[in-house]
């Protein structure tokens, strides 16, 4: 298979259309340091000299045997592996092909125009004297660059420098870091620039001055302080007419020497300059041969004015996939995402890639749709520019945007060119742009879909993923970021693993070498500051989201401010239309607008949220174009929303639960509706963590009674479904609002909600000193009905801690009370637990009595979750009398139910019986996995008592199958629980293991 290697730009191994991947940055610093010497034998001590200087780490041997062997074997997939040998003085690879040998092959064709014998030498090796020596400038100026007899004619040498340039994908050495690259990447560039000025020379002789201006303008930007390049510009200029460019460019070339090397510029320069200014003769353009003449009115052919490739450009292996794979029928990828996602990166080096597919040339306008200080570039511009990077002579360019569009598809068609429309702002935009005919491909970059622009394949892309954002941060900051993986994903979380913040973060830390990246992690955590740290003088995220946010209509923008006032991750429609006030269908329209612009994101259908930055920046515009007044109704418009559909969901889901729950005043905003419960079940699960979060800023924010409606409405659905640390957050705010505004009522119903959560997690202690101040409350206000709830949770708090006789009076009060006040559903909970103490008591045949009447009413007031309790516990009472199979049917009934009412938190109970009831009936393998299973539902809900339950049957079990290492592991776990919950349980498994051994 045809291998293939690569310097001239990212370091890289293709086999026929495969990279190979799977070389880390260490391996292939190795590799590229060969490459760069193909042909000789390294030693280890020279690949290590190469790799880290002076100061090698001790390791530094075993890592470059690792780097061989890792280089081997991706080779060996394509068996490639004997192209890199171990000779007895080290490595020597000798690659069948290389594109820096290529290069340099490529221009050894092209004969030098007679002014100097000193181009590029042939070697392969960056390490001689790579650099061609420059002719004199003033000789080239006054006539040079003809062809001198035998040598190549201009047209041809032009032809081969640009198909050797094009061997160039970015800066050379692209992704390696160390000690070598600095000094290797300056002399391969040097290499590069002495191609292009003798490409300038050639195309210079065939009059071309126009074409190449635009050109030569780019690359004297990039390369400031270079004397030849600046005056092949000059000359250009001056040739074209544009004797005042001309000149200016010669005086920024004299600032920026003087101001960097306090120099001046050579003879040669200067003497050019006095030339342009007299107007020399001597400086017209050579009449070319006819042959050259007609290769002049020829278009230009492989012109690549891409920008150059970023050097540390990381991932995005499938969308370039996508890119690479593109159908010939549809010629146009329109590439969308957010404002810094690297959607320009990434078409870039695409296009880098795709060169070899398009070898008459590869274009690139930028039409400034998003750009800081710029108004977009209008189509007749592009047009303009987009026919000059063809070669159309300027005089050939016609003056009206329609006659341009028609010679720009009739330029175009018959050829294969890859064109870039960068950063348009939308489907107008770039719709003159079009070619005609297929063959060529266009690649376009918004921030906005361009769902309208026919014949296009869209392609979104989002934030990088973990892997790749890896790779990326390490591949700027070097070493530092493999010492501390765990930090740099901190810092990538914090940056939302958006392209443009993970290389400003990445970039900052790699110019201060005293910070770690810990503490970079540290300074971006603080939300108050971060999209500043993530910012340069002249870029940076914030400014990015600017852009966006100016380029929205009015309704647009207020909608993008307000939803940066939500407290939650995401929200649908209906939140969204609380916050503006506004139909629920205007709201979908603006917010679905807002996610073809790319400031919202949509990972759930009709649910929509912000990536993490453009959050902060959307709180940012509202606290600053937002008055504190319409900030607050905004945010009473929502949580109005939030807590009269909750009650909504409560309602149709605990409809026997009405006593409980506060009556709510009215609002004008319509909740969500519920065809069922299911829908109920589904909207409570989707806004779970957004109702938590909007508890939380109501009670901290003004809204106080906002947080206890919706704690106090909430806290059924929590409990059945083991929501139980939301519930501590959501009750323990509502908590502190109550007390707050010194509403004592409030008060108490948030300690029995929370006591009740304690004594759900375990932790008993804490739920009967949360609950004893809750029941002196509700005495105080002569609230029977949390008098009844709290002598229910006060009774299960005795249970587990076998103090039956206290746990009777707790329980008789609650029943008495519930009885009183006609709470039904409280007075079945209360038989339950009453049934419960008795059968602890060995009192069965009451325990039995309590349950069923339990279960009678439960089943009257459609309360499905207290009749799966009873059932499970109906099968306790059963295990108990020695009915096995009928404490085995009451279990699975109970178990079917839980699963049937998606109520997980209360899973564990009846696995746990079934286990019970197996093993009694000596069906052990069954038992083991009824208790496995109740073991996994436990922890995965930390629900502990039963976890305990579990290990303790598991022992039970193992020991009856004469397994004692596993009984005794599983007793072992089970008193560990039983200690930390502080119950008696303890007590009968240390008896157990005291038996086992």
């Amino acid at each position: 298979m045809d291998v293939r290697f690569a310097v001239l730009g990212p370091v890289r191994v293709t086999a026929g259309d495969r990279e190979l991947t799977g070389l880390a940055p260490r391996h292939r610093a190795v590799l590229a340091y060969l490459l760069l010497h193909s042909g000789a034998v390294l030693s280890a001590d020279q690949l290590i000299d190469a790799l880290w200087g002076p100061t090698p780490p001790d390791t530094a041997r075993a890592q470059i045997q690792a780097a061989v062997t890792a280089i081997r074997r991706v080779l060996r997939e394509v068996g490639a592996e004997r192209l890199l040998a171990t000779r007895a003085g080290g490595y020597v690879i000798d690659p069948p092909w290389l594109d820096l040998r290529e290069f340099t092959g490529r221009m050894a064709t092209v004969q030098d125009s007679g002014q100097d014998s000193g181009q590029d030498s042939g070697q392969d090796s960056v390490h001689g004297d790579g650099a061609a020596v420059h002719g004199d400038l003033h000789e080239s100026a006054h006539g040079g660059g003809q062809a001198s007899p035998g040598d190549a004619d201009p047209g041809t040498a032009a032809r081969r420098i640009r198909e050797a340039l094009a061997l160039w994908q970015g800066r050379p050495l692209a992704d390696v870091h160390a000690d070598y690259v600095e000094s290797a990447r300056t002399r391969l560039e040097q290499r590069w620039l002495s191609a292009v000025e003798r490409l300038a020379d050639a195309e210079l002789s065939l009059g071309r001055h126009a074409e190449l201006i635009d050109e030569l303008s780019a690359h004297v930007a990039a390369h400031p302080l270079r004397e030849r390049l600046a005056g092949r510009l000059m000359l250009a200029l001056h040739r074209a007419g544009q004797q005042a460019e001309a000149l200016s460019v010669a005086r920024s070339l004299r600032e920026a020497l003087v101001e960097q090397q306090g120099l001046d510029p050579g003879r040669e320069f200067a003497a050019l300059e006095q030339a342009i200014l007299r107007d020399d003769p001597a400086l017209q353009a050579p009449q070319p041969q006819p042959q050259a003449q007609a290769e002049a009115r020829q278009p230009a052919r492989r012109a690549n004015f891409l920008p150059y490739d970023i050097p540390d450009f990381a991932g995005r292996a499938a969308e370039l996939e996508r890119i690479a794979a593109h159908r010939p029928d549809v010629p146009i990828l329109a590439i969308d995402g957010m404002a810094g996602i690297g959607k320009t990166a990434l078409v870039i080096h695409a296009a880098h890639r795709l060169a070899d597919r398009y070898p008459d040339g590869q274009l690139f306008v930028d039409l400034q749709a998003h750009t800081a200080g710029h108004e977009p570039v209008e189509p007749g511009a592009a047009l303009e520019t987009l026919l000059r990077q063809l070669g159309v002579p300027a005089e050939r360019v016609p003056a009206s945007d329609a006659a341009r569009a028609a010679l720009w598809r009739a330029e175009l068609a018959g050829r294969r060119a890859v064109v870039v429309l960068d950063n348009a702002s939308g489907t107008a935009h770039v719709r003159p742009l079009l070619p005609g005919a297929p063959g060529s491909l266009v690649l376009i970059t918004s921030r906005h879909r361009l769902i309208d622009l026919d014949g296009a394949h869209a392609v979104s892309i989002d934030v990088l993923p973990a892997r790749d954002g890896v790779g990326l941060f390490a591949s700027i900051v070097g070493e530092r970021a493999e010492a501390e993986p765990d930090a740099v994903l901190d810092v990538l979380q914090l940056c939302g693993f958006l392209p443009l913040a993970v290389r400003i973060a990445a970039a900052r830390l790699r110019h201060r070498p005293r910070w770690s990246v810990a503490y970079l992690a540290g300074r971006l955590r603080d939300e108050r500051r971060r999209l500043a740290e993530l910012s340069t003088p002249d870029r940076g995220v914030g400014a990015a989201f600017s852009l966006s946010y100016a380029h929205l209509d009015a309704d647009r923008r207020r909608m993008f401010r307000l939803l940066g006032l939500h407290p939650g991750r995401d929200l649908d429609i209906h939140a969204a239309a609380a916050l503006a006030g506004i139909p629920a269908d205007e709201a979908e329209t603006l917010l679905e607008d807002l996610l073809d612009a790319h400031v919202l994101m949509q990972h759930v259908p009709g649910r929509y949220t912000f990536h993490d930055l453009l959050r902060e920046h959307a709180r940012g515009t509202a606290a600053a174009e937002e008055s504190a007044e319409s900030r607050r109704e905004a945010l009473t418009r929502l949580f109005d929303y939030y807590r009269h559909t909750a009650v909504a969901a409560i309602g149709l889901l605990y409809p026997f639960g009405r006593l409980r729950r506060p009556d709510l005043p009215g609002t004008a905003q319509e909740p969500s509706p519920f065809e069922d419960a299911a829908g109920a079940v589904a909207w409570l699960d989707a806004e779970r963590a957004n109702l938590v979060a909007v508890a939380g800023h109501a009670a901290g924010d003004g809204w106080p009674a906002h947080a206890g409606h919706l704690a106090t409405t909430l806290h059924p659905y929590l409990d059945d479904h083991a929501h139980h640390a939301d519930a501590v957050t959501l009750h323990t705010k509502a908590l502190a609002a109550a007390r707050g505004r010194g509403d004592r009522a409030a008060e108490a119903l948030a300690l029995l909600d929370l006591a009740w959560t304690y004594w759900r997690q375990g932790r008993y202690d804490e739920a009967y000193e949360t609950c004893r101040p809750a029941l002196d409350l509700c005495r105080e206000a002569g609230d029977p009905l949390g008098q009844s709830r709290a002598h229910n949770t006060l009774g299960n708090v005795c249970l587990r801690q076998h103090a039956y006789e206290r746990a009777d009076h707790h329980l008789g009060q609650a029943l008495a009370l519930s009885r009183e006040i006609g709470n039904r559903v409280g007075e079945a909970y209360a038989l339950s637990n009453l049934g419960i103490s008795h059968e602890r008591q060995g009192r069965h045949t009451e325990a039995l009595d309590h349950q069923l009447r339990a279960l009678d009413l439960h089943r009257s007031l459609g309360s499905r979750n207290g009749e799966a309790r009873v059932l499970d516990l109906l099968g306790r009472v059963h295990q108990r009398l020695g009915r096995y199979e009928q404490a085995n049917e009451h279990h699975r009934q109970a178990l079917d139910l839980c699963r049937e009412l998606g109520n997980r938190g209360d899973e564990p109970a009846p696995l746990n019986g079934l286990g019970e009831a197996a093993r009694a009936l000596g069906d052990h393998g069954r038992a083991a996995a009824c208790h496995e299973e109740a073991l996994a539902v436990a922890r995965e809900l930390g629900d502990r008592p039963e976890e305990a339950r579990a290990h303790e049957g598991l022992a039970r079990v193992h020991r009856d199958r004469g397994d004692r290492e596993q009984a005794r592991e599983h007793a072992e776990r089970a008193l560990d629980r039983y200690t930390e919950l502080g119950v008696p349980d303890a007590d009968g498994i240390e008896e157990f293991l005291a038996k086992l051994a």
